[in-house]
């Protein structure tokens, strides 16, 4: 009778909030590959195609004829910034049990980065601000000053990904001590990790090399696609 009713009392305890881990991977898998596919699309698609370096003209016409599009990039960012912070979540719940206190650091400097981002989102909504309206700064030219918003953008960018790429090392040390995630996964992490500092230390170090430097991120985004696809689909077979 009594192991009936501690029966019934842990069932009425969950609540819609109680996941799988099967579940939050999913979510996990799902968010990340979220972010990819929005990032892709909003600075490789939009902003690297309409502003132009060291052309304040044509970046002006570009952003005029493409207010929408370059709008539109602003709300992938924000929606990113959202799955980012899920994501961190889902890391958390899926390698506390490794070690509480390393997941844990490793999801703030996640969140860090993602804070990071939310405050550099600012430029870009200062660069549409600036698109279509000169009462603003009447005596500044505008096609120059998103120049300088953009080139703020990228040093705030790079910023956040120092965080970044501190909590892909830790995220890789912990996938690596773990049993869930394949140590190849946690290997790629880290190594993503290297070059996001490395990457964002060369904006602020040496930034006449960082089209040099450029290419390393492809080992990045080979990770981060590694951790999405291993969240969607090896990972919806954890209980």
């Amino acid at each position: 009778m009594s192991e009936s009713i501690s029966k019934h009392a842990k069932h009425a305890s969950k609540t819609p909030f109680d996941l799988s881990h099967k579940s939050i991977a999913i979510i996990g898998g799902v968010s990340y590959l979220g972010i990819i596919i929005l990032g892709i699309f909003a600075e490789f698609f939009v902003r690297l195609q309409l502003i132009i370096p060291d052309d304040s003209t044509s970046t002006l016409n570009n952003l005029r004829a493409s207010e929408f599009l370059f709008n539109l990039s602003i709300i992938s960012d924000i929606i990113m910034i959202m799955l980012d912070i899920t994501v961190a979540w889902v890391l958390y719940v899926l390698l506390k049990n490794t070690n509480k206190n390393l997941a844990m650091l490793s999801a703030f400097f996640r969140l860090i980065h993602a804070a990071v981002y939310s405050s550099v989102i600012m430029t870009l909504i200062f660069i549409s601000l600036l698109i279509n309206d000169n009462d603003y700064l009447p005596e500044v030219n505008n096609g120059q000053l998103i120049l300088v918003l953009r080139e703020a953008h990228s040093y705030g960018y790079d910023l956040g990904l120092i965080f970044f790429g501190i909590h892909c090392l830790l995220l890789g040390y912990l996938i690596n001590i773990s049993n869930i995630i394949p140590k190849t996964i946690g290997y790629l992490m880290a190594a993503a990790g290297l070059v996001y500092l490395i990457g964002s230390f060369t904006r602020f170090i040496s930034p006449d090399h960082v089209e040099t430097v450029s290419m390393i991120y492809i080992v990045a985004l080979a990770a981060e696609l590694s951790m999405a696809g291993w969240l969607l689909v090896k990972g919806s077979k954890l209980r």
